[in-house]
């Protein structure tokens, strides 16, 4: 398992089981000083169970973005219930180290299978992660995307993309 994995796996283990935010390793790795946005997905029988991240950093480092996005998925998603310490076996995680997010002017520079999209209008936004299973084009990210975001048809849009390292 990756190491983003199984710390993620233990923050949500710890939190769910006994209410208690683990601490980042210490000595940090190497690789968790950086600082970027994550996304951590749960699935549970192959459908989504949570997912909650970031689109810039917000955290001091790698780390620690993974803890708080991992609880965060776990406990706090609107979607669906908090994650019972039941579940917690049946459970698969991923994360997902996104790249910065880039302006694009038109449709044709995403790809589903290769960006995630940003569709944002004043200040309401929706994102949705590249390579979900049934989402096939761009159109159907962006359709998505104004849904999440509570985005009209009507609304003038900006798109961006970014790309995502998927560890499982």
């Amino acid at each position: 398992m990756p190491a983003y994995v199984e710390l993620a796996v233990k923050a949500i283990r710890k939190y769910v089981t006994e209410g208690i935010k683990i601490a980042a390793p210490h000595p940090l790795p190497e690789d968790m000083k950086l600082r970027a946005a994550t996304f951590v997905s749960i699935k549970k029988d192959g459908d989504l169970r949570g997912c909650i991240g970031t689109i810039l950093p917000v955290k001091a480092n790698l780390a620690e973005e993974i803890i708080e996005n991992a609880i965060s998925a776990a406990t706090r998603d609107p979607r669906f219930p908090p994650v019972g310490p039941e579940e917690l076996d049946g459970l698969s995680i991923s994360v997902d180290l996104l790249s910065e997010p880039e302006t694009v002017e038109s449709i044709a520079m995403l790809d589903a299978k290769k960006y995630g999209v940003i569709v944002q209008s004043g200040r309401r936004r929706g994102l949705l992660l590249p390579d979900i299973e049934g989402v096939d084009t761009p159109e159907e990210q962006i359709a998505i995307c104004r849904r999440k975001g509570g985005i009209v048809l009507d609304d003038e849009i900006t798109l961006q993309r970014f790309t995502v390292t998927r560890y499982k």
